[in-house]
Formats: structure tokens, sequence, C-alpha cells
């Protein structure tokens, strides 16, 4: 199997190489050459035009795309359309919103081109050695591409969850569950910043609680990461960016009539940090930084 893959931002720069590291045929294309200069020097295939991107994949095309959700995605496809045929495979990676990926899909399906959602989680690493997926859409065409999800994933690391729009359903309420996870934790570390203890090492501490503890998690070993190179923050401002999945999540939530009460402060708190930086947010912003490269602000 040989797959055409749009998008070498972070995540598919990463994504690109690991599905060359487990043999999986890919051919690489960014709108920016620059990207695509840089991941050849890994010695990816790469595709400096769509038209030479098409021309190098086999009869039935199988494109993945790892790009901005909203418009991106729309143009991207409606760039790929002239190029492709009868039961050839769109596969969007990204952070799209489900029901922007069920119109996807009823629109290709009459087209006779089929369409998979794919939720991506990992963060850089799991990006580039093993990813955590969420596939939604037909069944059958999951099978197709099942052995590529199986390839980039971690050991037990990828599902089919359902029709069209599920796998971005999930990866939704996932970054819901994420936003929540972070701003507790970077209200746990403020407290323990102004608490009537002085000088306590935050970094000693994480590690102690990544190790057997109660909160253990993945966010706890990057909390101890982060404070190793920064002992309180002091390099960054506490301003966190993002906040497109959360504001789906909570609209989501409503429309069905679910309490989200947890994921909604945590996205009223990212949208206050702009204005109010704190201590919470250097560490929500700090640990963004370390598992998503996200950007932080300098102080």
């Amino acid at each position: 199997m040989k797959i055409g893959f749009i998008g070498l931002g972070r995540m598919g720069f990463n994504m690109a190489l690991n599905l060359k590291d487990h043999k999986v045929g890919v051919v690489a294309y960014n709108r920016s050459h620059e990207a695509v200069d840089e991941i050849k020097k890994q010695n990816v295939e790469v595709a400096y035009s769509l038209r030479e991107l098409i021309d190098k994949l086999p009869r039935q095309k199988i494109i993945w795309l790892m790009v901005t959700a909203g418009k991106p995605v729309d143009a991207v496809i409606e760039w790929l359309l002239p190029y492709l045929k009868k039961n050839d495979v769109i596969i969007d990676g990204g952070n799209s919103f489900y029901k922007d990926s069920i119109r996807r899909y009823n629109y290709l399906k009459n087209k006779k081109i089929h369409f998979l959602d794919i939720g991506t989680s990992g963060g850089l690493s799991g990006a580039r050695y093993g990813a955590c997926l969420t596939v939604g859409g037909d069944k059958n065409i999951f099978k197709k591409i099942e052995p590529v999800c199986k390839a980039v994933s971690a050991k037990n690391g990828y599902a089919y969850v359902g029709p069209s729009g599920t796998g971005h359903f999930v990866k939704m309420v996932h970054n819901g569950i994420e936003y929540a996870l972070l701003q507790a934790y970077g209200e746990g570390y403020e407290l323990l910043l102004k608490g009537p203890y002085k000088n306590l090492d935050f970094k000693k501490i994480s590690t102690t609680w990544k190790n057997g503890s109660v909160i253990r998690s993945w966010l706890v070993e990057l909390a101890e990461k982060a404070f190793s190179k920064d002992r309180k923050l002091d390099k960054i401002e506490g301003v966190v960016g993002g906040g497109e999945t959360g504001e789906w999540a909570v609209k989501t939530a409503k429309e069905f009539g679910v309490d989200v009460g947890s994921i909604k402060y945590a996205l009223d708190a990212r949208k206050k940090s702009r204005k109010k930086p704190r201590f919470a947010g250097k560490v929500v912003a700090a640990l963004r930084n370390e598992f998503g490269g996200h950007e932080v602000t300098r102080a």
C-alpha cells in the first residue's frame, strides 16, 4: 500500500516519518515547499505539486490529510477532486468538527469517493512513535486501511468507533477532557506555589506523583520535564492558546443536554488567561508545549 500524505505541520511531519519507519509507502506533499524539502532529507518520497503526488500513487488513490480544521480541509478536497476517481479514499486525520466530517462524507459519497474521519491523539511524540487513532466512516473502507492505522499507532492504540463523524466526535470529547485535566493540574500547582510552604520543588513533587500516585499520568511526566527546564516557569507567561475543540465540545454538550461544567470552566479559564494570566495558565501552557509543541508567550 502506498498513500499520499498532505500537510507537513508539526503533527503531519511526524506522522509521515512514522509511516516511513513502518515501511508504509508514503508520498508527502505540502503547500510550503520548505517542509517538503525538509522531509525529503529524511528519505521520505515527496511531491511538489498535486499532479506529481497523484502520479506517484497506485491505481486506487488513498490520500491522508493533516491540515487545519475548517475551510482549509474543504479547499484541499476541492483541489484533489479533479485528480480522483471512483473508489478513491480521502482520510481527514486532523481536528475537524464532526458535523463537518459528516457533510464531507455525504458530499464525496455522491461523487463515489470514500471518506474516513480519524481523530489523532498522542501529541508530537505519539505522531512520531505511536499515535492514538479513533476512526469513523464505512467499516469496509476502514478495513482496507487498517494496516496503516496499526502501523502508526501505539499498541492497542487505534479503533474503528462507528459511522461517519464518529472518529472526530470521539476526538472532540477527548480534547474536552484534556482541557479539564490540564486546568486541574494547573490549579493544583498554583495552590502549591501560593500555599503556606515556600520553595517547594515542583520537579521533585512531579517525579514522586508520576510513580504510584492516584493522579499519575503522562501529563505529570510532562510537568516533571517542564519544571526540570524552568523551576517555577518564570520564562513564560500564563497565557493559554487554543480553544476551538473545547468550544465544539461545550456547544455539543449543550445540544444534547449534558452538563460539562469542568470543561466549560477550563475553556473560560483559557480565554481569561489572555487578559489576566496566572500561574495555573503557565502550567497549562507549558504542558501543551511539551506534548504538542504549541507556542508559549515568553516572559
